[in-house]
Formats: structure tokens, sequence, C-alpha cells
């Protein structure tokens, strides 16, 4: 028996690997990376305006091409001064107003429905018509209601005839019974058969009222004034007796009720002024608004109405009660379920600072005024707001007063002391010049109907 060889070293090629050379890629790497420092460090030292550019990109200086003062950085940083706008304080009285969004109701809307069956055979008045309280509308087919009205007169004179005859026999029936001729029962039956007869056309009467009354309603009139909307039911069609969805509708849109909602605190001022009797709002339709953007005292657009509703409950789910306010609308501009802004006016602060919005800045603990001193250098003061809209703020009297500079546009590059440069726009050298030019740009007329405004605390 022969030896055979291990299968390990009969096929040992195809384990075997051949050595591989060690990778070198590491420290070639570094090699690389060491002589482009050198060249650059070479560079900067041969190039110091360079470097110069390179520190100022870094620190935010002028050279980082951003265009700021010469000095570069932040003027709170030790840099040069910051541009800012300012605006000037004023003293004076300052509506609070309330503003919202208000929906026109009309004064009453009326359902015209028939009370009786029927053919429609005219309508009197044109989709969309103004109408008068008695005035024609609609005519029902008359002639069944004069034929049942002729039957229940006829009626009428039929019993009427008989109650003669049978009250003549009572009165026979009386006077024969007195002499022992006719017998008592007799009498009284005589006597009960008049009295049923005139039980009977009493009856018939109402019948004949009830006829009349039928027929009338086969004229149909205008029991308000306002203006009809379109057909519901068009003549030539059958119409019933208080059928639901009526023949026309008509809203009395002079006047017209203007509802809207104020929040619940609101209310013991609301409830004071109406007890005085001069809660007043001002009404601008929204299509008003856009139709004059171009127009400076927008005040003049309002429309004065004396509210003369407050609701008996606050709603539960938002927190603010309903108010209504009648405008007589003499031009019928507006239309029921049309949009308009309401302001109305709360109260009035009296001789308070009045600031533009964009002076006050809201701070970690409270609100805060940048005031610029003699020197143009910037000083924090605190304020309490007491008021606010769109554009101007009321802040309590002591911290600010009439004249001071407050800056309105540059706040974010300010700190307390920084040295500062005024860059008014054109548009803003009046701001600038006088209490009297600050009130117009700061918008004196604070209670404008489209302005949202807040109290402050």
């Amino acid at each position: 028996m022969g030896y055979d060889e291990p299968s390990s070293k009969l096929y040992g090629a195809v384990y075997e690997t051949e050595p591989v050379a060690p990778r070198r890629r590491s420290r070639t790497r570094m090699i690389i990376l060491g002589v482009v420092a050198l060249g650059v460090g070479g560079y900067l030292a041969t190039h110091q305006d360079a470097v110069t550019k390179l520190t100022s990109m870094v620190s935010g200086g002028p050279e980082a091409g951003a265009g700021g003062p010469a000095g570069g950085g932040r003027a709170g940083r030790g840099g040069g001064a910051a541009p800012v706008r300012i605006a000037t304080a004023r003293v004076g009285d300052v509506p609070v107003a309330a503003n919202t969004l208000g929906t026109v109701l009309a004064n009453s809307m009326v359902t015209i429905k028939s009370q009786v069956d029927g053919p429609l055979v005219e309508a009197a008045f044109k989709e969309g018509q103004m109408v008068k309280k008695g005035d024609l509308l609609f005519r029902i087919d008359p002639a069944p209601f004069e034929a049942a009205l002729r039957q229940a007169q006829a009626t009428v004179a039929r019993d009427q005839a008989q109650l003669a005859s049978a009250q003549a026999d009572a009165d026979r029936a009386v006077m024969l019974s007195e002499r022992g001729i006719v017998s008592a029962q007799q009498r009284d039956q005589l006597v009960a058969n008049a009295k049923a007869l005139a039980a009977t056309i009493d009856a018939d009467k109402a019948a004949v009222e009830r006829s009349a009354l039928n027929l009338g309603y086969t004229t149909i009139r205008a029991p308000v004034n306002g203006k009809t909307g379109a057909y519901i039911v068009y003549p030539g069609n059958q119409v019933r007796a208080n059928d639901q969805t009526g023949l026309i509708t008509i809203a009395e849109i002079q006047p017209v009720k203007i509802a809207f909602n104020l929040p619940q605190g609101d209310l013991p001022l609301l409830q004071a002024r109406l007890a005085e009797g001069n809660l007043m709002a001002g009404v601008v339709a929204r299509s008003d608004v856009a139709s004059a953007q171009a127009v400076d005292d927008q005040q003049e657009m309002q429309i004065p109405v004396k509210v003369n509703f407050i609701g008996n409950a606050v709603d539960d789910r938002t927190g603010t009660i309903e108010l209504r306010a009648t405008f007589d609308n003499p031009d019928l501009r507006l239309v029921p379920g049309e949009l308009v802004d309401v302001s109305i006016q709360l109260d009035t602060l009296k001789q308070v600072t009045v600031l533009p919005r964009e002076a006050v800045n809201v701070g970690q603990n409270q609100s805060y005024v940048f005031v610029l001193d003699d020197e143009n250098k910037a000083q924090m003061r605190p304020v309490r707001v007491l008021y606010q809209n769109q554009v101007i703020t009321a802040v309590a009297n002591g911290v600010i007063k009439s004249g001071d500079r407050v800056v309105i546009d540059g706040q974010l590059r300010l700190t307390p002391g920084a040295r500062t440069t005024i860059t008014q726009a054109p548009g803003d050298a009046a701001i600038q010049a006088s209490p009297a030019a600050a009130d117009n740009a700061a918008g004196n007329n604070a209670g404008q109907g489209r302005r949202a405004g807040r109290r402050g605390g």
C-alpha cells in the first residue's frame, strides 16, 4: 500500500498568497500638507496687507465689504458710530380704541308665504326692487274664494229666514201657553228651535268672515319696507298654504344693524359709556379701505354709528361679548352679510408720552427705548406701555420726556453708551424737526378703524 501526500501539500498553491508591500499613503499626505503650509506661511510673511484683510474679515470690520462705517464692527464693541433713524417724543391725549371685524345684518328679514292654496297668477314687482309696507307683491287666483264667500253669504240668508219663522212660532206658543191652549212642553220646544237657529246664523256669519279673509289672502302685500330678493316661486305655479320655502324674501336694510364682538375685559368701559349715552363706533366698509389707499386722513372714511345693544352673556368659547349698532344706511352702501371694520373708542389717555411704535423694543424683563443724548450717544431707558396700535405707542410719563430723540431704526446695533450717526430718510426730516411734525409721522389719529390697538400693562 503506497503513501498518499496530505491534501494540504497537494493543494498548497490554493492557499498561498504573495506578500504585499506596506502602504505609504499616510506619510505622503503629511509631506504634501507640510509643503503647502510652508508655502502659505512664506506668502503671508511677505504680504502683510493680506494678513490685515484676513483679520478684518474675521472680526467683521470695514474691509469685509459690508459697507459699514469707518472703524468697523458693532458700535457697542468700541467701533465707529452706528447709523440710526430717530423720531421725537411728544406728550398729548391718546384715544384708546378697540378694533375688530363686524357683520352687517338686516334690521329684519321676512319670508313671504301664501296662507291659501291656489295658482299664482301675478307678481307685481321685480326681483331686487325696493318695496314699501303695503305694496302689492303677489296675487293668487281669487275665483274659488269668491264663490266660497257667496255660498257662505247665501247660507246666512237661508238660516235667517228659518229663524224668522221659528221665532214667530215660539212667540205664538208662549201666548197660547198662557191661555192653556198649548202645553208647556210644546212651548219650550218651539222656543229652543228658535234659539238654535239664532246660534246657527252666528256660525254662518263666522263662515262668511272666514271666506272673506281667505279671499283677502289671495292678495299678498309687503309687511315691511325693504329690498326684495330673487323669486322663489314664479307666477303660474301652484302654491300651498305655509309652504316652507315661501315665495320671496324681503330684507329691511334701512336701517341696518352692525354686529361685532369685543373681549370681555372691555365690558366695564363699554357699559359705562353706554350708560352715558355716547358709545359710538366708527365703521369702514372693506371695499372703501381697498379703494382709498392714497387717502391721508383715513378717519374721514369712518361712518359714525351709535351702539345701542350689548349682549346679556359672554361667549364662554371665545371670551367675547356681542355688541350691535344701528345705522340708517341712507345710500344703501351697506348690505346684509357684508364685513366691515369697526373701531370703538373706549377711553382717552390724558397727557401721556407718545412714541412711534417702532421705537419700543421688547426686552427679557420689560420694554425699553433707546434715547440719544446731546452727544448722540444711545441711552437705554425702560418704559411701561399703556396702549399701542399699529402706528404709535403711549408710555407712562417720567422716563421719556417731550422732545427726546428716540431711535426707531438701527436698535440692533446699539448698546448703552454707543455712539450713533443719524441717517434719516428724505421723508423723515420732519420727524426730527419738531414734536408737531412727529405727530404726523407717528400717526396722530390713533383710533382709526383699520388699526388694531391693545392696552399695555
